[in-house]
């Protein structure tokens, strides 16, 4: 298996497996909403606030992550995690740890100071995230729900707090994913 970043010519590979491995855990509507998500993300959002990484199997991708940028007013390099998918016959494998900790540490060689996502924390925290409050970091849009709030310090510094409601890129600033 290769960890690596994406390419532009991967969009189209990057969407089927986001719809397909959505599709099958939560429905095919939900598979069409977040693989638009990814889609758009990759083709609308600005190269310097988005990164892609993929995980390659036999030259077919076989899970990606995405990260976007969050933007605050307090100069400060922020990017949230979303979405991730493994496809459905590989997960369970460590295969999305591998990958979102390759993705971490690329942010962090690129001097990107935190990472925050929103989702089980069951799962992110098993690859370093840590359950914070609104009250900590406010989230872009409300949260559906806030115990999936989580974050990660990509310096040797504690998560700060950061009094001020960040904006996200375009394609996430939609209340449905929240």
């Amino acid at each position: 298996m290769q960890l690596q970043a994406y390419t532009f010519a991967d969009t189209t590979e990057i969407k089927d497996l986001v719809t397909r491995t959505f599709s099958d855990s939560e429905g095919v509507d939900e598979g069409k909403l977040i693989g638009n998500l990814a889609f758009e993300l990759l083709t609308e959002t600005p190269e310097k606030d988005v990164f892609c990484f993929i995980a390659k199997e036999n030259n077919a991708i076989i899970g990606c992550i995405i990260f976007s940028r969050l933007i605050f007013v307090r100069d400060i390099q922020v990017f949230i995690l979303a979405p991730v998918a493994i496809a459905t016959e590989f997960q369970r494998q460590g295969i999305g740890q591998k990958l979102i900790r390759f993705g971490l540490q690329t942010l962090k060689l690129n001097g990107i100071e935190l990472a925050l996502t929103y989702g089980d924390p069951n799962y992110y925290c098993k690859v370093g995230f840590q359950p914070i409050s609104e009250q900590h970091i406010p989230a872009p849009l409300k949260l559906t729900y806030p115990h999936g709030w989580l974050a990660q310090s990509l310096t040797n510094n504690p998560i700060p707090k950061i009094n001020e409601k960040p904006k996200c890129v375009r394609a996430l600033a939609k209340p449905e994913y929240w």
